[in-house]
């Protein structure tokens, strides 16, 4: 992902802020759920994106991928919504507790800009409705340019979403982020529509780490620094998830972009290994395929 991308990661300040207090507020407001959920994964499960960690002469890069992590950030939906064959087809293909994460198709966040998509998003909506149980949240991202001018056309979409299929939203402009009374009308919106704020933590992109759940969900897009710093990084965010969980924190939904271009180690390993060290679970881990491991 090339979105907050800089030349000198050694320049970033890396610190995650605290938990935005108001996140704590929202979780008192769902009752304690001993079913905590936690999902893991890439943003894609192509060969090309991820070299090094398929085993030779792999046939099925879904198969394959869907034992080593339990979810898949689906940016590949947002180029083309997917059939109900397809999404059929990645159903079947896939464990039991494998859960996906589709993209909304750019031709109704980029191009369209909201505008005019019922159409559209019904299309996509009763495709992925055939994941079925596997289905885990549907995920929003508006483009770079979509500002809060435009926040009555958002709210409208967002008013007028389909009630019963989980949605996140992710916001990029800085604008959002910059007038604390625009980003308090923004969660106040996402809030009353049980719409899940995603938090994106990128090394350009300090901004969009408002840590402010608007549901008991955490949604996480993780972008690799290609760093040592990686590892203090998710060292970080386990701290937080272990706090927010101790509040009423339902679920975490965690995605780590990370290109494999040999045989680099996978953050996405040292961090579920961790995940389940400390909050005694027991997500399967994922591994970088190595002759005779």
């Amino acid at each position: 992902m090339k979105f907050g991308k800089v030349e000198d990661v050694s320049k970033v300040d890396f610190t995650l802020p605290p938990i935005h207090p108001d996140t704590f507020e929202v979780l008192k407001r769902f009752p304690l759920d001993d079913d905590f959920e936690v999902y893991v994964g890439g943003a894609r499960w192509a060969k090309q994106e991820l070299k090094g960690f398929f085993p030779p002469k792999t046939k099925d890069e879904l198969m394959y991928y869907s034992t080593q992590f339990n979810s898949i950030e689906m940016n590949g939906t947002f180029y083309r919504s997917p059939t109900k064959e397809q999404v059929i087809t990645w159903k079947n293909k896939t464990p039991d507790d494998f859960r996906f994460f589709p993209k909304v198709p750019q031709s109704i966040s980029h191009y369209s800009r909201l505008l005019n998509v019922k159409e559209k998003l019904w299309t996509f909506l009763d495709s992925i409705t055939l994941f079925e149980e596997k289905l885990g949240i549907a995920f929003l991202q508006m483009h770079d340019n979509y500002k809060p001018k435009d926040f009555d056309r958002l709210a409208e979409f967002i008013q007028n979403f389909p009630k019963g299929y989980p949605l996140a939203l992710e916001i990029r402009n800085e604008e959002w982020f910059q007038n604390q009374t625009i980003f308090n009308q923004y969660v106040q919106l996402l809030e009353e529509n049980f719409i899940t704020n995603i938090i994106v933590d990128t090394p350009g992109r300090r901004d969009m780490l408002h840590m402010r759940l608007t549901t008991p969900h955490l949604f996480v897009r993780f972008v690799s620094a290609y760093h040592q710093l990686d590892y203090q990084r998710l060292d970080d965010w386990i701290l937080i998830i272990k706090n927010l969980k101790a509040n009423g924190l339902q679920s975490v939904n965690f995605f780590i972009h990370q290109g494999l271009q040999g045989q680099e180690e996978l953050y996405a390993t040292y961090f579920v290994e961790q995940l389940n060290k400390e909050l005694g679970l027991e997500i399967r881990v994922p591994k970088v395929y190595r002759e005779n491991f």
